[in-house]
C-alpha cells in the first residue's frame, strides 16, 4: 500500500490494525450487505474523529485542568463552527459519522453526477448553510478516484467563500491520480484517507478498491448481479 504524502504533501494515510481489519471486510467480494454496513460505520467513525482533529481551528497544546492537576491537550472547535459537506450520495454515509461525533455541526449537500462513459462530473444540486465561508469544513466522499467530483465540490465551496486551507477532505480509499490532482489544483486542502491503492482501471474505478461504496452500503446494485456478496 502506498503512502499518501508521495503524491500530495497535505495528505495523510491513517494506519492501524483496526483500520486494516475493517478495510479487509469492505474490500472482500464475499462480504454481505449487513457486514459491509457494520464495517463501514465502524471505520467511518474512526475516520470522522481523525478528520475533525485536522481542522484548522483545533487548539494544540491547550491548557486543561484534570481532577488531579493541570496538563495540556487538543481542543476541537465548537460544533457550531463546523460544517460537514456530503458529496451525494455515498458521502452521506461519512457525513453522518462526522455528525454523530459532532452533532451540532452544520450540513451541506453537493450532488455531482459522474458520466459512466466519460467519467466526467456534472453539478446537479448544491445546498450550503449561510456563513459557511467562516466555518471549518469537512468534505466527505468515501472514494477519491479521478478527483473530478472533489474538485467540482471544492469549486462550489470556493464560490461560497470557503478558503481551501479551511477544508479537510475525508475519504476511505484514494489513489495516486486523485491525490496528484488535488495537489495540483487544491494544494491547501488537507486530505485524510484510510488507503492509497495502486490506481485506476479503464473505467476509472479504483484498483483494487472495493467496488461501488454506495451500492454495497445501500444494496442498490451488485448483490443479485453477483458482483459482491458472494464467493
Amino acid at each position: 500500500m502506498e503512502h499518501a504524502k508521495q503524491y500530495n504533501k497535505n495528505a495523510i494515510r491513517l494506519e492501524s490494525r483496526a483500520l486494516r481489519m475493517l478495510l479487509t471486510t469492505l474490500r472482500a467480494k464475499g462480504t454481505t450487505q449487513q457486514a459491509f454496513v457494520a464495517a463501514a460505520d465502524r471505520l467511518c467513525s474512526i475516520l470522522a474523529e481523525e478528520a475533525l482533529a485536522l481542522l484548522p481551528d483545533v487548539l494544540d497544546n491547550a491548557p486543561i485542568m484534570t481532577p488531579c492537576g493541570p496538563t495540556t491537550g487538543m481542543i476541537c472547535p465548537p460544533d457550531g463552527d463546523v460544517v460537514v459537506v456530503d458529496i451525494v450520495r455515498s458521502g452521506g454515509i461519512l457525513q453522518e459519522a462526522v455528525r454523530r461525533v459532532c452533532p451540532g455541526a452544520g450540513t451541506a449537500k453537493i450532488l455531482v453526477q459522474r458520466d459512466e462513459e466519460t467519467a466526467l462530473p456534472s453539478l446537479l444540486y448544491s445546498k450550503l448553510p449561510p456563513g459557511i465561508g467562516e466555518k471549518n469544513v469537512v468534505l466527505c466522499d468515501p472514494m477519491l478516484a479521478t478527483g473530478g467530483s472533489a474538485m467540482m465540490a471544492l469549486g462550489v465551496l470556493r464560490q461560497a467563500g470557503v478558503r481551501d486551507e479551511r477544508v479537510v477532505f475525508a475519504n476511505v480509499v484514494s489513489c495516486p491520480e486523485g491525490l496528484r490532482r488535488l495537489a495540483s489544483e487544491a494544494p491547501d486542502v488537507k486530505i485524510v484517507t484510510c488507503a492509497v491503492d495502486a490506481g485506476l482501471n479503464d473505467q476509472k474505478f479504483i484498483v483494487p478498491g472495493l467496488g461501488d461504496f454506495g451500492d454495497r452500503y445501500f444494496g442498490t446494485f451488485g448483490y443479485s448481479e453477483g458482483l459482491w456478496g458472494c464467493d
